[in-house]
């Protein structure tokens, strides 16, 4: 008897190509057959009428700590994802001796955007060593797939302590002893090895994650292990610093394939030609024989702050003096002339791979806290300056502190105009991914991107056919990453499926929930249009919320295609 049948949907197998109405039976946690098939089934679903594909394959997320309290990683099961990728940017929490717990956490609070209160209360430190951690991993039993990063970060931290952040030069000591923890991550099961370099990563305190401070010598050290070892991918949040010829020369010394994830890729009005550029530069290095590869974002990057957690300005110099400190001392910086003269200098001459580059008509008013000031919501900064007669930067700042710092506001930085996102969307340089799912909850929940790509590029836009888009939601990544029998609906394949209606799949707007340890809360997407998601044949998400399962079905990948 078949574990599962799932009758008369219209497959999209993973292949690119059109869809064709068939049965599809699952045993033993895999695809059985594909076809019309009249045997018997513990569990038959109809599904005439609606499009089966692939689950979709996320290669960059940050549920490392979310995962020890959650294992249904919600709300990425309910979203249609089944395999994900986690320890991206070398950000994660193993190895971690257990005298650096409480510095982890810190820096991961900051970093990516984290309640700092839930992780106390939430992770359950049951490992100290990376093969400890997918140990535990094993035991959570996981609703998704999962595969894990051994981190540049937590590794320098794990090795060199609170000093990681402070001090740009390893001893030869230190060095050796960061090797030899990745070498064992990568025996235990990494799926590779991943960095930043990004001036936007700063960690708790206000010092800099300790990968953004290493050296090129250092980085090449440790992703040298990968080409020791013959198998995994390299990532990195490279910034401006490691350009895709620094990229390039890393994949040219160790034979392995990297993917960079930066802003600097995206669409951007002030700069629109620059992301294209990237990727031609990329699409040039694999012509040379060079795996080098762009995450790429679907969605428009928009981020909600406050000036009590301003994650979007934090890479600006003028706020040096705002991330050392306390929180009852912001006001008086923002109020200060010469803070205000600093960042003005800093906007007119802006880094490279900053996320705000000044443009006021790309930041509005979310929410306001007092009555008095709700006119303003939805409502750019540069239009409300130009009523009130007042520069844009002062207006900003004036109006958060009569506001008492609580405005929420919303920056629509990057990707927000279709016509400039299509072409490095159909780039065959680019990986469709970046959801950043777990992170920044504070701010933003982009763990829906598979949806909104079927639901915006391919329903509203006509962009991609249907069967191209499942395509670079599924097989695509998972050929990319060399995660095998994932991302394609073919006997022997692990059954891992996403049931949906195409006329209506998608996203809901962001919606807050205070359901994080401690009483935290954070953003969060539902899906529309999804009637059911499985992984490895057991059904995870049934169309209107996550099955309670007292195991879950996901399987921590360890074993990975050279």
């Amino acid at each position: 008897m078949l574990d599962l049948l799932i009758c008369g949907a219209t497959v999209y197998d993973g292949s690119g190509g059109e869809g064709r109405v068939a049965d599809v039976a699952v045993l033993d946690g895999c695809i059985a057959s594909i076809g019309r098939s009249k045997q018997p089934a513990r569990e038959t679903v109809d599904a005439a009428g609606l499009a089966l594909m692939p689950g979709i394959v996320d290669l960059h997320t940050h549920y490392d700590a979310q995962v020890t309290w959650d294992r249904t990683l919600s709300p990425s099961s309910s979203l249609g994802v089944t395999t994900a990728v986690m320890g991206n940017c070398g950000f994660g929490i193993a190895p971690c001796p257990k005298p650096l717990r409480k510095t982890m956490m810190q820096n991961l609070s900051v970093v990516e955007g984290m309640d700092l209160n839930a992780l106390v209360n939430g992770v359950n430190w049951e490992f100290e060593s990376f093969a400890e951690y997918l140990d535990q991993l094993r035991r959570v039993k996981p609703y998704l797939n999962l595969a894990v990063f051994a981190g540049h970060s937590v590794t320098r931290t794990a090795v060199m302590g609170e000093a990681a952040s402070t001090r740009a030069e390893a001893t030869p000591r230190e060095l050796e002893r960061m090797k030899a923890l990745v070498r064992e991550a990568m025996r235990a099961g990494a799926i590779g090895f991943a960095s930043s370099f990004s001036p936007n990563h700063s960690g708790f305190g206000g010092l800099p994650m300790p990968s953004t401070i290493a050296s090129d010598e250092e980085l090449r050290a440790l992703t040298g292990v990968l080409g020791e070892v013959g198998r995994g991918v390299f990532m990195s949040a490279t910034g401006p610093r490691a350009t895709p010829d620094f990229m390039e020369s890393i994949v040219a010394a160790n034979g392995r394939p990297a993917f960079i994830s930066t802003v600097l890729t995206m669409y951007n009005d002030s700069f629109p030609a620059r992301g294209l550029g990237y990727y031609d530069r990329c699409k040039e290095a694999i012509a040379r024989g060079h795996e080098l590869y762009i995450q790429t974002s679907c969605q428009p990057l928009c981020f909600d702050f406050t000036l009590r957690d301003p994650y979007i300005l934090i890479s600006h110099d003028a706020f040096e003096p705002v991330k050392k400190a306390a929180k009852d001392g912001l006001a008086a910086i923002y109020a200060d002339a010469s803070f205000r003269t600093a960042l003005r200098a800093n906007l007119a001459n802006p880094k490279t791979g900053i996320l705000f580059h000044g443009n006021w008509e790309q930041v509005e008013v979310g929410e306001a806290a007092k009555k008095e000031h709700r006119f303003a919501e939805g409502r750019t900064i540069a239009a409300l300056a130009q009523e009130a007669g007042k520069d844009a930067l002062d207006f900003f700042f004036d109006f958060a502190l009569a506001d008492g710092l609580e405005t929420t506001f919303v920056a629509k930085l990057f990707n927000n105009r279709d016509e400039g996102v299509a072409p490095l969307l159909k780039h065959p340089a680019g990986v469709l991914t970046l959801s950043d799912a777990g992170a920044h909850l504070i701010f933003m929940c982009d763990a829906g991107f598979g949806l909104y790509f079927l639901g915006h590029w391919v329903r509203e836009t006509n962009t991609f056919t249907l069967g191209e888009a499942v395509r670079r939601l599924s097989s695509d990544p998972a050929a990319k990453y060399r995660i095998p029998d994932r991302g394609r609906i073919e006997a022997g394949a692990w059954a891992d499926l996403l049931l949906f209606d195409p006329a209506t799949v998608g996203i809901s707007k962001l919606e807050r929930v205070a359901d994080l340890p401690g009483g935290g809360s954070r953003m969060i997407r539902r899906p529309k249009g999804v009637a059911g998601v499985w992984v490895n044949g057991t059904r995870v998400f049934d169309g209107k919320a996550c099955v309670d399962l007292p195991a879950g079905p996901g399987q921590v990948l360890d074993r990975f295609n050279v």
